[in-house]
């Protein structure tokens, strides 16, 4: 061991009853603390971001292939057309789509009783669309999509349930509203089942019906849909691949992706970006500060022994090096113990759930928790090297003491 190793050794082993230990521990402590904060927060916004995106994908997929209308709303009802074998080929051939199913989309007002609710109902046809929203299912069954069925079913959210007085296995009155302004159509309807899925947009708007149902009350052709959802492989490339399948679209379609119907939810996901790094900035900043302090008053503490060290011949080289390889010792200390906190409360969050939320505001009742290894080894490195580069600025006093200097402060 080098002489600056052993000098801090010593150091340490002397500071056990000092003021200096009482800096050291509250410096400790405020560089575990940011640390700790840092990797909760990283692992919070990431749970949050991949939960509620999966919710979204989950129940319209990733993008949706229907008619260019650009007067309507993301959810509004689709105007119909029919099935295209060249939009099917297309999707069917391309290695970043998963799956597809087609649907159709329905404005009506349930009634039951003397309660009205207006709903979109969204027809499905296809066995795979219900396996995406399992997810959501709180009670009873998914519609039966048999367009045979003698009794017709239909699943809606807890939200219009209650608002509507209504419970599993009840019947209602669907009326489905005309778009040349006749009266509407009556049909009677079964509740099969209740669904949650903690998003507004999507709980107080929609029902799942069969499209089968959908056609034959509309009068369409077994071939007429509303359009097409598609399920990616890999979410991130949305984009890129709305643009790439945009030209091969039939005159008439549109293709859109989820960020374009239902963009206020994205643009709250991304606004947590935003607060992740406003409060990384501010941790590190928290955490220099405090240890730029702590290395400063051990440096003015040990004053004598620094003007002795260099009357006996120690250059500022190695008195500078004795002090960064303190400092770093304190912050190595301090980020080890962050690490661990910050680790162990994220997982005790996944295990138990202790920290609730009102699902109404973050669109889930228990705080989801994903703990990114590359993201946690990159702030331990980052911390290291960042301090380690302050550190210098505090050890540079120990050049400006002069033997002298060791009369001036016994």
């Amino acid at each position: 061991m080098n002489l600056p190793f052993k000098i801090v050794a010593r150091m340490i082993r002397s500071e056990k009853k000092s003021f200096s230990l009482l800096i050291m521990r509250i410096s400790i402590a405020a560089t575990s603390i940011s640390i700790a904060a840092m990797i909760i927060a990283m692992s919070f916004i990431n749970g949050f971001q991949e939960v509620i995106a999966n919710k979204v994908f989950g129940f319209w997929g990733h993008l949706r292939i229907q008619r260019f209308e650009p007067v309507k709303s993301g959810i509004a009802e689709n105007s119909p057309f029919f099935r295209s074998d060249s939009v099917e080929l297309l999707l069917g051939q391309h290695d970043g789509i998963a799956s597809f199913n087609s649907f159709a989309t329905q404005s009506v007002i349930l009634r039951s009783g003397s309660e009205l609710e207006g709903v979109l109902i969204k027809g499905i046809h296809d066995k795979s669309s219900l396996a995406e929203l399992s997810q959501f299912l709180v009670k009873g069954s998914w519609p039966n999509l048999d367009s045979t069925a003698a009794v017709q079913e239909l699943a809606i959210s807890t939200v219009t349930a209650s608002r509507l007085g209504i419970d599993l296995n009840q019947s209602i009155f669907c009326l489905l509203i005309q778009e040349d302004g006749s009266a509407p159509k009556i049909r009677k309807l079964r509740v099969s089942g209740l669904y949650k899925t903690g998003i507004d947009v999507f709980d107080q708007v929609y029902a799942i019906g069969s499209l089968s149902f959908l056609q034959r009350v509309n009068n369409w052709d077994k071939e007429q849909i509303s359009g097409y959802e598609v399920y990616l492989q890999e979410p991130k490339e949305m984009d890129q691949l709305s643009a790439s399948l945009f030209p091969g679209l039939p005159d008439g379609l549109t293709i859109l992706t989820l960020r374009e119907i239902a963009p206020e939810i994205f643009d709250w996901l991304g606004l947590q970006d935003t607060n992740r790094y406003i409060l990384i900035i501010v941790m590190s900043i928290v955490a220099l500060i405090n240890l730029i302090t702590c290395l400063i008053i051990l440096v003015l503490e040990r004053t004598n022994m620094i003007a002795i060290l260099k009357a006996l011949g120690m250059s500022d080289n190695s008195l500078q090096k004795v002090f960064l390889i303190y400092g770093a010792w304190i912050n190595l200390i301090g980020i080890a113990l962050g690490l661990v906190m910050g680790i162990g409360i994220c997982l005790l969050q996944e295990w138990t759930g202790f920290i609730q939320l009102n699902e109404e505001s973050y669109y889930v009742q228990t705080a989801p928790v994903s703990i990114h290894a590359f993201q946690v080894i990159l702030i331990c490195i980052s911390s290291v090297v960042i301090s380690f580069l302050f550190l210098l600025l505090p050890s540079f006093i120990t050049r400006k003491i002069g033997v002298s200097k060791q009369l001036q402060f016994r």
